[in-house]
């Protein structure tokens, strides 16, 4: 009788990581960087569990999450849950939780591990880290601009220069009163455009015009694309969006003024979740080889409002793990970080004495390895 045994393998799940020590030095570097920023800006680290009811992203997280992407299963009691894809709806759940409770404005940020099932890739994994950073109870000029001065902030302090990367911005509002107002498009369309408009840059030019003339009238194709490729706040149609341009040029106004030239308005840029309602933004690298969004957010007002609790003007964004140490590899700017241990400490006996001399050492904070 000959027992036979498989040989189990040595790499991880796909789309995720190990994390040596040499790994998670370089993460807890990252993260320590990112809570200064944040601390030093007034805001406080949260957490949630990783599991959700599946219903809490079935409303409003993108349509390509919800159908592609999620981790979903049926738990021992019949209930359907997910491993989170995202943040947003799990810190929404828990301030309408207590959204009488808390004082506002409530500035909060969280490094959770999210999961999406896609095809892992450059930038992509199954598996991530993000800092969520989130502003709740608080709207206009102020609020908008201090959750992007944030994002650049921590660029700023991962010693990054703003030739490296653009902050391009754009209005939810602005494009729903464009597309209905100025386009008569109805709801429908409207959703269709915009999540079509959100995928504009993974897909052929002609493929995206012959998809836009399925969902719009053949008439006004040219110009809808002409527009939605516009880089000028100028290019909106008169009298169409009043209220959301002049936010978006105070926008521009202020963060310039604040140093932030690497600022650029671009119509394409929709974020493609459902929740998202006026001011969004997104940081992009611009190293040719890895031309790409890094991180991005924008305001969401709405959410509370899934909760039956009253809605909050709220404005928040997300900053990946993968994307960061890219960004920071390609352009040499993670330290070289060695091992925390201050002293390495070799036993010559078994005496006591050597120990109550470590046990000193520690005692004063001083890290000691010892060999035995």
């Amino acid at each position: 009788y000959t027992c036979t045994m498989s040989v189990l393998s040595t790499q991880p799940y796909k789309g995720t990581r190990d994390f040596y020590p040499e790994d998670k030095r370089i993460q807890k570097w990252l993260f320590s960087e990112m809570r200064k920023v944040l601390e030093l800006h007034g805001y406080e680290e949260y957490d949630a569990s990783v599991i959700e009811p599946y219903e809490l992203f079935a409303s409003k997280t993108s349509e390509e999450i919800i159908n592609d992407q999620i981790y979903d299963f049926e738990d021992r009691g019949g209930r359907r849950v997910v491993l989170r894809p995202e943040m947003t709806p799990s810190v929404s759940r828990m301030v309408a939780a207590r959204r009488n409770e808390l004082t506002y404005p409530l500035r909060w940020y969280s490094l959770p591990n999210l999961w999406r099932y896609e095809r892992p890739q450059k930038g992509r994994l199954r598996e991530h880290w993000q800092l969520n950073v989130d502003l709740f109870g608080a709207s206009g000029l102020m609020a908008d601009t201090e959750i992007v001065i944030i994002a650049d902030a921590l660029m700023q302090n991962f010693g990054a220069t703003r030739d490296t990367y653009v902050i391009k911005y754009n209005s939810r509002k602005l494009i729903q009163d464009i597309l209905q107002e100025y386009f008569k498009l109805d709801d429908n369309q409207l959703r269709s455009v915009i999540r079509l408009t959100d995928r504009i840059h993974k897909i052929e030019t002609s493929h995206f015009k012959e998809q836009l003339m399925h969902l719009v009238p053949s008439g006004i194709v040219d110009e809808l694309i002409t527009l939605i490729r516009s880089r000028d706040l100028l290019d909106v149609p008169e009298n169409i969006g009043n209220e959301s341009l002049k936010h978006l040029k105070d926008i521009d106004d202020y963060l310039r003024s604040r140093g932030l030239t690497n600022i650029q308005f671009d119509m394409t840029l929709m974020r493609g979740f459902d929740y998202y309602t006026d001011f969004v933004f997104e940081i992009f690298d611009t190293n040719p080889s890895n031309n790409r969004s890094m991180f991005g957010g924008g305001r969401y007002d709405n959410l509370l409002s899934l909760f039956g609790a009253e809605p909050l003007p709220t404005i928040g964004f997300g900053f990946g793990d993968v994307t960061l140490r890219i960004f920071l590899e390609e352009n040499d700017l993670i330290p070289s970080l060695g091992s925390d241990v201050n002293v390495y400490a070799i036993l010559l006996s078994q005496e006591p004495q050597a120990q109550l001399i470590i046990d000193e050492l520690r005692s004063n904070e001083v890290k000691v390895a010892v060999d035995f």
